[in-house]
């Protein structure tokens, strides 16, 4: 390379021109991206920040892997493994399986890390830039400095301490080394007090954008895992005393004129947002069908709601008793395409509604118990029958049926009659939608796929934190107002202050909460994990031990980190 400079040199001292061949050598890019000019300018910076975006959907949502998306909710006191149950594998059986060569903490860590990666040159560039205004530098900062936030706040959730990497990373390292849970907690902090001065309000910015309530609710949540409760208490005071948010107590939204309700309603499709009215929805995730910008796809509604395609009852065919399909497809009276890789616990699916009579987030219009039987001849005398009420869920046809097949329909987590995409519809020769005789156009398996928004925070759930911090510094009368806002709103009973305490909030969560809850980073963040899972959990409570509270680091990670060393957690040596 020296030669050739050289020779250049040589050739151009015809001219008058001066030659060094370090600056000569030098490429000054006018058409192609380098990681000096790749972020610039706004357009560019906008498509960093809804990378950001699309990661925080990618680890959510069926983007890392299965298994480790799941694993967000499940082995939990909400919902066991349903198809590995009998023998017991996956998290079903912890002691065996959350070890530190385990694929779902590494995939989840990594991704989280790739979040933190990426927001951090962010964080460094944007201030740097001559083509951002100082406000635009401001806000690209504080967006990222958000996600940010997010991710180490699930990691020192999930993992205690962890690497703080706060710097844009140039050259490979291997030198990590674990900060403290508390330190994590602390830059969480930091960042997101700084963050808070320079985004808009909810009501100012885009639907699905990053914004100051947002951000307000994620430090809420910092503070209480830093035992600052009166800061915890005032900054969810902030969030639910803007005038821009409200708790949604009326109906609304496109289903309004149907028999319902107004929590139905908060996960209609098409509801989520504050075009529809909506004022809860404090930070929402969003994804449409067929949009190229949101390809990941939601598998919740795939893993959470029962594979009744594989439904049986026994049933006389010509007079022969046979097994045969309870129902004739999936349709869009009662949900998409499930698999039931999950299913809620008892504790769920039962007890926790003991003592909350008539509350609407168990009402037929959000939790489906029973259906009519269609999958047989209309001659057949179990034609039309309820499954449960009538006696064919007592008759168990074989093993999945009392498993995966059969249990509630969370319709929170799927879509109601009429919005599923007509690409997923089964249709006659002529194209004619098929129907089953008692409601609800007959699916596609290409049903198992969601494409619609989904709450990554709404305001419920800042009043429950708000309890949660009342409760830790002992004020359990401030506590129940908080839960009975959202229990009058649920129009069931309220609650004195004797009984708010750290275990009913728990139940009150699931209530509320149920499926759009990361219940694994809540309970791990609690140091509830052991206790709740094994006293609730039908399967993974068998196995879990006092240890799990908190994942083991990836062996990989203290594999690859050679100059060096990262401890691992207690119990998983």
């Amino acid at each position: 390379m020296k030669k050739i400079a050289f020779y250049i040199c040589i050739l151009l001292l015809g001219s008058t021109i001066s030659c060094n061949e370090k600056t000569f050598l030098e490429e000054e890019p006018l058409d192609f991206y380098t990681p000096g000019n790749s972020l610039e300018n706004r357009p560019q910076f906008e498509a960093a920040i809804n990378y950001l975006h699309n990661r925080l959907r990618f680890t959510l949502f069926g983007g890392i892997n299965l298994d480790a998306n799941f694993a967000f909710r499940y082995a939990t006191d909400f919902a066991v493994n349903a198809t590995d149950y009998n023998p017991a594998v996956k998290l079903n059986d912890y002691k065996n399986t959350m070890v530190p060569t385990f694929n779902v903490p590494q995939f989840i860590w990594e991704a989280l890390y790739v979040i933190i990666s990426n927001a951090n040159v962010v964080i460094d560039r944007a201030p740097a830039s001559s083509k951002l205004s100082d406000t635009e530098k401001k806000s690209f900062r504080a967006q990222a400095l958000f996600f940010r936030a997010w991710s180490y706040k699930i990691l020192a959730n999930l993992f205690g301490g962890v690497p703080l990497v706060i710097e844009e990373i140039k050259v490979p390292r291997r030198d990590y080394v674990r900060a403290t849970r508390e330190a994590v907690y602390a830059q969480c902090k930091t960042d997101l007090e700084e963050a808070i001065a320079s985004l808009g309000n909810v009501d100012q910015v885009k639907d699905g954008a990053v914004n100051k309530q947002a951000t307000q609710h994620l430090l809420t949540e910092i503070y209480i895992s830093l035992k600052q409760y009166n800061e915890a208490i005032n900054t969810a005071t902030q969030v639910i005393n803007y005038s821009g948010v409200k708790l949604m107590t009326d109906r609304f939204g496109r289903h309004v004129n149907r028999p319902g309700d107004v929590y139905r309603d908060l996960f209609e499709a098409n509801n989520f947002n504050r075009s529809s009215g909506n004022r809860e929805g404090l930070y929402v995730i969003q994804s449409d069908y067929l949009n190229p910008a949101s390809t990941q796809r939601d598998v919740i509604q795939w893993a959470l709601i029962p594979n009744m395609g594989s439904l049986t009852i026994r049933s006389k065919v010509n007079g022969v008793e046979q097994s045969v399909s309870a129902i004739k497809a999936f349709n869009d009276k009662l949900a998409g395409r499930g698999v039931g890789w999950m299913r809620p616990t008892s504790h769920f699916l039962y007890t926790i509604w003991q003592n909350s009579k008539n509350d609407i987030r168990n009402s037929e219009y959000n939790i489906i118990r029973d259906f009519q039987i269609d999958g047989v001849a209309p001659t057949s005398p179990d034609y039309g029958k309820w499954y449960v009420k009538d006696g064919y869920k007592a008759k168990v046809v074989n093993f999945g049926d009392t498993i995966r097949n059969w249990f509630p329909i969370l319709k929170k987590v799927t879509m109601s009659e009429g919005d599923f995409p007509d690409q997923v519809v089964s249709k006659d020769a002529s194209g004619n939608p098929l129907v089953s005789p008692f409601g609800g156009k007959l699916l596609l398996n290409a049903s198992q796929d969601m494409f619609r928004d989904q709450y990554l925070m709404r305001l419920a759930e800042t009043y429950l934190l708000r309890a949660e911090a009342n409760i830790l510094k002992g004020d359990n009368a401030a506590a129940a107002a908080d839960i009975n806002v959202i229990r009058a709103r649920a129009k069931t009973s309220l609650i004195s202050a004797s009984e708010a305490t750290l275990d009913f909030l728990l139940d009150e969560r699931l209530r509320e909460l149920y499926g759009e809850e990361l219940r694994m980073v809540t309970l791990t963040r609690m140091g509830k994990l052991f206790e709740r899972t094994k006293k609730y959990n039908e399967k993974s409570g068998l196995s879990i031990e006092e240890y799990h509270n908190l994942w083991p680091i990836p062996y990989s990670e203290i594999e690859r980190n050679v100059n060096g060393k990262i401890e691992q957690n207690p119990g998983y040596n």
